[in-house]
């Protein structure tokens, strides 16, 4: 059974998704402050972390819990769950690292629609290593199985979302992928800023292992595209 943590600072609201998600068969914790999520996260990491923005007089103590999850895992999913809709708002959860941004107009079809392809993807880590799931371009691997990314045989620390928008741009080097396409092919439905900031992310981590990448290029007015080495 799934592990899910709900940090929210408004009981009926948190309560509320405790009761949806339970229902649908999943072991779910919920929190309604950074310092009791993060005790219970120093004993025991859930499978997926729903987090507010705003925990009760922490402005940004979600954003401080993202970064403490990040530090104990890098591949933990992590969802913002918030009413905060600003561009740079969901920038910066971006950033520290969340797998999606999601404002909580959102549907409890749609919410369950995005956990589900959350832990679908995380399954992959859990397979055996496969020749036939490697992709090779040049210093860059791609396990697709296990869902790890090496440059010159380095790990690339990468979410299950910025791994899928990698391997998007990968697997045809040189062809200019659109916004959409990435998003479509990530399985994440957010706007074009989001996408663009996650291309930068993935950016950063390549360029801390090896400051001469530059394999990642933004066509401007159409996408991104893979530059073979």
């Amino acid at each position: 059974m799934k592990k899910i943590a709900i940090i929210e600072d408004e009981p009926a609201i948190r309560e509320n998704y405790m009761e949806m998600l339970s229902a649908q068969g999943y072991l779910v914790s919920g929190y309604s402050n950074r310092q009791s999520a993060e005790h219970a996260f120093n004993d025991a990491l859930p499978d997926l972390a729903i987090v507010d923005i705003g925990l009760g007089h922490e402005i940004d103590g979600g954003f401080l819990l993202c970064q403490t999850l990040r530090s104990l895992s890098k591949t933990l999913p992590i969802i913002f769950l918030t009413a905060r809709d600003s561009e740079i708002d969901t920038v910066c959860g971006l950033r520290m690292g969340a797998d999606d941004y999601l404002t909580k107009d959102i549907s409890m079809a749609h919410l369950a629609a995005r956990i589900g392809a959350l832990f679908r993807r995380m399954e992959a880590l859990e397979q055996p290593a496969d020749q036939n799931a490697l992709l090779n371009r040049g210093p860059l691997t791609l396990d697709t199985k296990r869902m790890q990314v090496f440059w010159q045989q380095q790990i690339v620390d990468l979410t299950v979302t910025e791994f899928w928008m990698l391997h998007s741009l990968a697997q045809r080097p040189g062809h200019v992928k659109s916004r959409n396409e990435l998003m479509s092919d990530a399985k994440i439905y957010v706007d074009d800023s989001t996408i663009t900031s996650h291309v930068k992310r993935i950016r950063k981590k390549f360029i801390a292992l090896d400051t001469d990448f530059d394999c990642i290029d933004t066509v401007y007015g159409m996408g991104y595209r893979w530059e073979q080495v």
